[in-house]
This record gives C-alpha cells, sequence and structure tokens, in this order.
C-alpha cells in the first residue's frame, strides 16, 4: 500500500486534531511540531482539509483548526480518498497485468479498503489512548 507524505501528514494532523482540539481550535504551529510536519506544507494541506469538509478553521488570537465533524464520524479512507484523490493505493505491483496472483492482488486492495473505510479517527484516538495507559516503562538495564 502507497501513500504519499501529503497524505500521511493528512492522517496525523486529524489525528492530532481529534486528540487534542476538545471542541477548541489548535493552532497549525502546535500540530506541525507534536507531528513534526513542516509548517507551510502543513498549511496547503488543511486547506485542502478544509475544502473536503473535514476541518474548519477559527480566525483571531485564540483561532487554530478543528475537526469539522466527531472523531467517530471521519473515516481513515474517506480521508485518504480526498487526499490521494484514488484512495490507499493498490498492492498489485506496477505493470502486473493479469497473472495467477491478480485475484489475490484484487483481494488484498478489497481488504485495505474495508480496513480503512471501518477504522476512524476516534477509533484511533481510543485505540491510542489505551496503549498509552497501558504503557509500563522498563527501567531494567
Amino acid at each position: 500500500m502507497n501513500i504519499s507524505v501529503k497524505g500521511k501528514y493528512a492522517l496525523e494532523a486529524l489525528f492530532d486534531l481529534s486528540l487534542h482540539s476538545n471542541g477548541h481550535p489548535i493552532k497549525i504551529g502546535e500540530i506541525a511540531r507534536r507531528q513534526q510536519i513542516p509548517q507551510k506544507f502543513l498549511e496547503l494541506i488543511l486547506a485542502g482539509l478544509k475544502q473536503g469538509g473535514f476541518v474548519e478553521s477559527k480566525r483571531g488570537a485564540e483561532g487554530g483548526y478543528l475537526l469539522s465533524r466527531t472523531a467517530d464520524d471521519i473515516t481513515i479512507g474517506q480521508v485518504l480518498r480526498f487526499v490521494e484523490a484514488k484512495g490507499p493505493g493498490k498492492a498489485r505491483p506496477k505493470g502486473a497485468g493479469e497473472s495467477p496472483f491478480s485475484e489475490l492482488w484484487s483481494r488484498v486492495d478489497q481488504a485495505v479498503s474495508d480496513v480503512v473505510d471501518q477504522t476512524t479517527f476516534g477509533d484511533l484516538r481510543r485505540s491510542w489512548s489505551e496503549k498509552q495507559s497501558n504503557f509500563v516503562p522498563n527501567w531494567e538495564i
């Protein structure tokens, strides 16, 4: 599965908003710093996500970006299809015509689509929060 850097950054930015926003706008610099995304590139990505209806922006000193819908209403697949303009990519190797593996590649593509279409940012946030709360550092040397 091939996802562009733009697609990866879009997913990371939306995840950051789902994790940190709590209904309040988040400044673009904060997202860029936490996710280690170049701010200028993030500005372009968020402008596109705003046009796609995934985020909204607020102006002013307390302004920034926030999700336009709940994290449970935005799937990974929706974002990838919008940003990548084709979806999460195909498992089929480039230049692969009809071959003994054609049906396998089609099934792999469908499985990937099913997973990203069924996974919301709310799901990711809950899974990540649970993993973080169960983390116990091992200081043993």
